[in-house]
């Protein structure tokens, strides 16, 4: 029975047609192994996972293997993208008995959904045996399956509480920094080796912090590297060497909208014309290649096509000659290091230094990418997922902002407006919709937190209150749904599906912690609003960041980031005066391009607004003259009515 052809997971699209009987996530399945008196076998992954493509074509495509699965278990299919919390209580079984984790994720369990085995990927003579092994052991020594599901289970949730401790101080953050110096890479910047994943979050900490050496070595690194697409913009995945050269060729929203935020901020820091161009570069790639006709962003871009791992992205000597004569061929053979990397001969383009012939670059690259439009494309997971649209929604708003660029702010508010329109419903978030529609699974904590800090940002830029009521209205749910009594937050609202476990995880993996990124949206919003009992919540759910800081600071990157703004205050800026005043717009713009962690601007005409923040309330124009306000804790300074006083003021802050 074809049970996944009507999935809003192109993932699960992709299986709907194996010999295996799938069955999504849900109660059927689990009724259904009950009935039967058989294990749930439980696989997990992505559509954008290689591995997980290799482990269907050889073992989910096989006819055999497909037996063996249907007569012996009832067989479950999980997107781990449409749901986190499934994915993080089985890998957090995976790697407590198997010490690693990975994806495909292959897990055994009982009919109650309790694991009693659990591994990764297996080639399919292994995997056969295996299922052949764990049938046997269910048939003929149950009593002994159950009782390792029941210890696994009890031992996972006694485990469960969170480290925690006071809010961080400053000598907190200066452990953290002395933390991050002990693993980083000073030859290929990043931190410890390979593979080498960006450190997007740790990178956004060390800016806030004013540490240039680190952040900008790396930031030059990954952005020279292969793990930069120096044709088309965007970043892979990861870089399967400690150098940056050979990426893991994914293509993922989330790493590209965390990573133009952080590039966009290291011009601000330093107005380096590389955190420029890629910046730019980057944000052009997610509107071309992830922009989606709802309006918003799809979820990523395959490592293959044409059944090979990053052959989209590869070039050899002949290649090039054959697109550029050989003259230019010569020439870019030198400037991008085509030298043979791969073992026919094949190169990921890298771009150590800048050459000094811009133009004929310049002129190289367009041919390039032009000709490499004409390969068949990696395929494109576009199902829109509400948290990664709220790291786009800031990144583009902040990006726009501050290079100029209107179309990239027009694209935040209509992925804002998408969440708003079709992810929204009774006032609770859905984590994913597909070509328009909605999907049935319900939004987690970094939903929520992503969402609402993408809406501060952009209402901090376009001054729309619309944004920054929602922002309020999904922050009042994170508060009402997910808090944990003994602070910070679960991962899944108190009404959620029950599993064996509620997750709860304070670390950041390949986007920020679900805890430390409500903290961040918490406090900009108690900055612009003056609610103490979101600033009272934030600063609770910081509380593990001063445990981690100081032996493990890579893992909490962005509560750290998060803690260096709430230790700044965070400061606040209201702008008012008329919208179309230049004299507005310019004192707007110097508050927004301000190297000031975690700065929060409120944007008002002026007048009387019930649905405006309270930052505004009270403070009007001087004299007739458009104003800014620099405060912290709505205590404020002198209003200035010039770019230069506003840019004195944040400086002397």
């Amino acid at each position: 029975m074809n049970r996944l052809k009507d999935a809003t997971s192109p993932y699960l699209q992709q299986h709907a047609d194996n010999p295996v009987d799938w069955h999504p996530w849900g109660g059927e399945a689990f009724a259904e192994a009950r009935s039967r008196d058989v294990p749930l076998l439980i696989s997990v992954g992505y559509s954008a996972c290689h591995w997980c493509h290799v482990m269907a074509h050889e073992s989910f495509e096989d006819t055999e293997t497909a037996r063996l699965m249907n007569e012996h278990f009832v067989n479950v299919k999980v997107d781990r993208e449409e749901r986190p919390d499934v994915d993080a209580v089985y890998m957090n079984a995976t790697q407590a008995m198997t010490q690693q984790g990975g994806w495909p994720m292959t897990v055994f369990a009982t009919p109650e959904g309790h694991p009693f085995y659990c591994g990764t990927y297996f080639p399919r003579p292994q995997f056969q045996r295996l299922l052949a092994g764990v049938h046997d052991a269910w048939s003929h020594d149950r009593e002994a399956v159950l009782a390792q599901g029941s210890k696994i289970v009890e031992a996972l949730n006694r485990s469960t509480a969170l480290p925690t401790g006071p809010l961080p101080t400053a000598e907190t953050l200066e452990r953290a920094v002395r933390n991050l110096r002990e693993s980083f890479d000073p030859e290929r910047g990043g931190f410890g080796g390979a593979p080498k994943f960006p450190p997007s979050m740790a990178l956004e900490f060390l800016l806030r912090s004013g540490e240039r050496e680190m952040s900008g070595a790396t930031l030059e690194a990954m952005a020279r590297g292969g793990l930069y697409d120096q044709l088309g913009g965007g970043f892979a995945r990861y870089s399967v060497d400690a150098a940056w050269v050979v990426p893991h060729f994914e293509k993922m929203l989330y790493d590209n909208a965390l990573l133009l935020r952080v590039y966009t901020h290291w011009w601000k820091a330093t107005g380096d014309p590389l955190a420029r161009r890629v910046a730019l570069e980057t944000a052009e790639w997610m509107l071309r290649e992830l922009g989606t006709a709802e309006g918003g962003f799809a979820s990523a871009l395959d490592a293959d096509s044409e059944g090979e791992e990053g052959r989209f992205y590869v070039w050899s000597p002949e290649d090039l000659r054959e697109v550029l004569g050989p003259a230019d061929a010569a020439w870019a053979e030198q400037v991008f290091e085509v030298t043979g990397t791969f073992e026919h001969g094949t190169s990921v383009l890298q771009l150590p230094r800048d050459p000094d012939d811009v133009g004929r670059c310049g002129s190289v690259r367009a041919r390039l990418l032009a000709a490499r439009a004409r390969r068949v494309r990696p395929a494109r997971d576009d199902k829109v997922v509400a948290s990664w649209n709220g790291l786009a929604i800031a990144a583009l708003a902040e990006t726009g902002m501050v290079f100029d660029r209107p179309d990239l702010v027009e694209a935040a508010s209509s992925a804002a407006a998408l969440i708003e329109d079709v992810h929204l419903a009774d006032g609770r978030l859905l984590r994913t919709s597909r070509d328009g529609r909605a999907g049935a699974n319900a939004g987690v904590l970094d939903d929520y937190a992503n969402v609402a800090e993408g809406l501060v940002a952009l209402y901090g830029v376009t001054g729309d209150t619309r944004w920054f009521r929602l922002a309020g209205a999904l922050l009042d749910v994170v508060l009402d749904r997910f808090a944990d009594a003994a602070g910070g937050f679960y991962d899944t609202a108190d009404d959620a599906e029950r599993l064996f476990q509620r997750p709860q995880d304070p670390t950041d993996n390949a986007t920020p912690s679900g805890q430390y990124a409500a903290a961040g949206a918490l406090l900009s919003y108690a900055a612009l609003s003056g609610s103490t009992r979101h600033r009272d919540a934030a600063h609770a759910a910081l509380g593990t960041v001063s445990v981690l800081a100081g032996k493990h600071a890579r893992f909490a990157g962005w509560g750290l980031a998060v803690a260096r703004a709430a230790l700044d205050g965070p400061v606040e800026v209201a702008v008012v005066g008329p919208p179309g005043d230049p004299r507005t717009r310019a004192l707007h713009r110097e508050a927004l391009l301000a190297d000031v962690p975690g700065l929060v601007v409120a944007p008002g005409p002026g007048t009387d607004d019930e649905s405006r923040p309270a930052l505004l309330d009270g403070r009007g124009p001087i004299d007739g003259a458009p104003a800014a306000y620099m405060c912290r804790g709505f205590t404020c300074r002198l209003p200035v009515t010039s770019p230069e006083a506003l840019r004195a003021q944040l400086a002397e802050r």
